[in-house]
């Protein structure tokens, strides 16, 4: 079993404030022209999953946009691994709680990147209790807010510009498919983003929009230590059968598959669950 530092950071996370860095830049992928002209926005897009994701997609030949709840040196790094692959990135920062700023995100990314192709909804709040009687109702709000609002705002924005054979990516967990006592409201959202997904992939079957879903296990990010107490941090991903979290570079490809029609034209209405050697029944 491995076990991190014991650390916290202040929320929303930094990954230079990380006693152990993530693996996030796809330093070892090469990439194959699978995504070449796409254009793509990425929420969350700063760090963790997120710029991983963004990072294999330039690498795939697409031009990427990124949005984020505030500015840092997380957003402008994630830039520049993109800018260095020769392709385009735009950072928006802001708020995704709020409908208004979803909507001009999506604005600002078809004006800025020419048009638009791939949505990959990932944006996440989470915040432990211990007791179900000490969840809030601002913290429940919140949650949803960010964790599926925002998927249902970016994605009603998105539609009117995606082609036939453009895709939506939402990020999903095995808390949505499972639960998890200590992240209720958190896992109450996910399950709502598999249930968006199906519905969402029966809906936009007639535009040829694939909307598909990656569920991941334990990832090592910052949203890990900027939630969760030291004990906690110390002990994540050591339930999974691996006997370790999974880092961002390794979740990534699961996107990359989803947004390219070569790879998984016949798919929508998926829920890709890289678990770590769980199975899961049903």
């Amino acid at each position: 079993m491995s076990e991190h530092t014991p650390h916290t950071i202040d929320y929303p996370g930094r990954t230079s404030e990380m006693a152990e860095e993530p693996q996030d830049e796809m330093r070892a992928y090469r990439g194959n022209d699978l995504l070449k002209g796409k254009r793509a926005l990425v929420t969350g897009g700063d760090s963790g999953i997120g710029r991983a994701v963004a990072v294999a997609f330039a690498k795939e030949g697409a031009d990427v946009a990124i949005a984020y709840l505030e500015e840092s040196d997380d957003a402008a790094h994630t830039a520049e691994l993109v800018d260095k692959q020769g392709r385009r990135c735009r950072t928006f920062a802001g708020d995704l709680a709020s409908p208004e700023h979803c909507r001009d995100v999506v604005a600002r990314t078809v004006s800025e990147l020419g048009g638009l192709d791939i949505v990959v909804n990932n944006v996440a709040y989470q915040q432990p209790v211990d007791d179900f009687l000490e969840l809030s109702e601002e913290q429940w709000r919140r949650t949803f807010s960010v964790n599926i609002d925002s998927y249902f705002h970016v994605s009603k924005a998105a539609v009117p510009h995606l082609g036939r054979g453009s895709a939506i990516i939402n990020t999903g967990s095995v808390n949505g498919l499972r639960g998890n006592k200590s992240l209720i409201d958190y896992s109450a959202t996910k399950g709502a983003v598999t249930a968006l997904t199906y519905s969402l992939a029966q809906t936009l079957l007639g535009r040829g929009i694939r909307v598909n879903c990656v569920a991941p296990g334990p990832v090592w990010t910052p949203l890990i230590p900027a939630t969760m107490d030291e004990e906690k941090v110390a002990d994540f991903g050591n339930q999974a059968p691996y006997g370790r979290a999974a880092q961002p570079d390794e979740i990534a490809p699961s996107y990359v598959f989803f947004a390219s029609g070569l790879l998984s034209s016949y798919y929508s209405g998926e829920v890709l669950a890289p678990l770590g050697g769980e199975t899961l029944p049903g």
